[in-house]
């Protein structure tokens, strides 16, 4: 509540790791654009255990501007998107904004996702890029990561980790139990009232992005494993189209014994015993894939695990 006792206006989550030299300025300058238009807000910032020191610097802030901020300290680094899990627990807006730490996005942006969820009445407004400023290598990765959400959960258009979202959709999805995190993936199963925005998106002035390519393409891994049956249906095709090629195969070899008397040999026993064991490896590796992420959901693993509070 803020200091009236009411509801703020807004919530601002943001996910640290390894921010410490972008955060107290991240947060100076979303205080001076609410207060600017007199508007209530409070600052949740979830430090997702990086390796310098954030917490001391949102620890700092927190005894600042108490009234302002939620600081949240998990026990060790979840990901990005276990930490907006984690904030949206502790947010008491009418709206959520999300955005990172590293001031890629400038916070002064934050104005036309609130005009257009007001003049379209969204759910969830996403700001997008118009000329993305990441590093070739990155883009690529994340175009394919685009490609990937968008035929899995059917999205209209690209996501971005900065948001508006109302309390109600926030509501919603916090109570999710699933262990493998993605906040897109539970926004779309919630919600269709989605709109997008372009916003500006600058260059990193401080250390690197957090997602490497490596991250990325085990991102786009458990997605296609988490939201889809892809690798199953993959599987299958491939079953009916190896049964195909062997048996054409074996028509061929059978024609060549009857008409050419050519002795069939091990030769073509060998290949086959390969070509069938390298098949049922690949079925039984997708299969084990989902088998194991059952194993986790049974587990009921906690999504996250908080060090620290300050309120």
């Amino acid at each position: 509540m803020s200091e009236t006792g009411e509801r703020y206006k807004y919530s601002v989550v943001v996910p640290v790791y390894n921010g410490e030299h972008t955060i107290r300025e991240l947060f100076l300058r979303i205080k001076h654009l609410f207060e600017s238009t007199n508007t209530t807000f409070q600052v949740v910032f979830v430090e997702d255990c990086g390796q310098d020191n954030s917490w001391k610097v949102i620890s700092d802030l927190k005894r600042e501007y108490s009234d302002q901020i939620i600081a949240v300290k998990l026990s060790r680094n979840f990901g990005q998107h276990n930490a907006l899990l984690c904030g949206f627990n502790y947010v008491d807006g009418d709206f959520i904004i999300t955005i990172d730490d590293d001031l890629q996005v400038p916070p002064e942006e934050i104005p036309k996702l609130i005009k257009k969820q007001r003049d379209s009445n969204s759910e969830l407004v996403y700001g997008v890029y118009g000329n993305k400023k990441h590093n070739p290598f990155r883009n690529i990765g994340s175009n394919l990561v685009q490609k990937i959400i968008q035929h899995t959960f059917k999205a209209k258009g690209p996501i971005t980790s900065f948001r508006l979202l109302s309390f109600s959709l926030c509501e919603r999805i916090r109570n999710h139990k699933q262990g493998f995190v993605y906040i897109e993936g539970l926004f779309f199963w919630h919600t269709e009232n989605i709109t997008r925005v372009e916003v500006e998106h600058r260059k990193r002035l401080v250390g690197k992005s957090n997602y490497s390519v490596g991250k990325l393409f085990r991102l786009a891994i458990n997605l296609i494993f988490n939201f889809t049956t892809l690798p199953l249906r993959v599987i299958i095709g491939l079953g009916i189209l190896f049964s195909i090629v062997s048996f054409a195969i074996g028509i061929f070899f059978i024609l060549r014994k009857i008409i050419y008397e050519v002795p069939l040999g091990y030769t073509s026993i060998i290949v086959s015993i390969y070509f069938t064991s390298s098949v049922l490896l690949l079925i039984l590796g997708v299969i084990g894939e989902y088998l194991s992420r059952l194993y986790a959901l049974q587990n009921s693993r906690p999504q996250f695990s908080i060090k620290e509070i300050l309120k």
